[in-house]
């Protein structure tokens, strides 16, 4: 069996994946994309993935793409210990958490947006860090909110066992803190953060903890 990750350091996407991974107890390399020197447009990278975004995992001959996806392929091929709940309301809260960060957040704070925003509309830096803190605040008090509804108590996002939704969530806390946005609208989803990054499985799949991440936090450009 051979594993391997096309990722960067500081993409959000990645950390998920590296996450399930290691939750998994699975060896793998990890080959780095360098996304500040636009190597996802490269002839090399295009070929793995042509809509030039991370992560892409390449598991025996078979490519995959996209960070969840790629996640529920793990958790079906080495089902222990389990990332979704057994029983289809479970699966459905916790896929709808999931969502929030990676499909409602993340793709308005990409590189790609913002230069978009600098390109075509002038914006400068400070009106696109304001941009990006305003989308990681809205998320964060979304996933305050759905965390509080009805749903089994427990440690995690979804009772006592870490799930695919805890792997967006923490990336959704790292990806603000290092924005440096306001998490003081969400202490329930940071107090969940830190419980998973007190596991070895999250902490070493931490983008600051990977080769090539600066040491000081205020570095993350996406």
């Amino acid at each position: 069996m051979t594993l391997l990750l096309h990722g960067f350091w500081r993409s959000l996407a990645t950390f998920r994946v590296r996450a399930a991974l290691n939750l998994k107890g699975l060896a793998y390399d990890e080959t780095a994309v360098d996304l500040d020197r636009g190597e996802q447009f490269g002839a090399r990278y295009h070929r793995i993935n042509a809509q030039h975004v991370l992560p892409a995992l390449e598991h025996d001959g078979l490519l995959l793409t996209q960070s969840l996806p790629i996640v529920e392929y793990i958790d079906e091929t080495w089902p222990d210990p389990p990332l979704l709940p057994a029983d289809a309301r479970g699966r459905a809260r916790v896929r709808a958490l999931a969502q929030i960060p990676t499909a409602d957040v993340h793709p308005l704070i990409v590189p790609r947006v913002r230069n978009f925003l600098e390109a075509e509309f002038g914006i400068a830096q400070p009106g696109r860090l304001k941009w990006i803190r305003h989308w990681f605040d809205r998320g964060s008090e979304a996933i305050e909110i759905r965390l509080g509804e009805s749903g089994p108590a427990g440690r995690y996002a979804h009772g006592d066992r870490v799930s695919i939704a805890d792997l967006a969530l923490v990336s959704h806390v790292i990806g603000a803190r290092l924005f440096q946005a306001d998490l003081a609208l969400a202490p329930r989803l940071e107090a969940l953060a830190d419980r998973c990054l007190a596991l070895d499985a999250f902490a070493r799949a931490h983008p600051l903890a990977q080769p090539g991440a600066p040491a000081a936090a205020g570095a993350h450009r996406g």
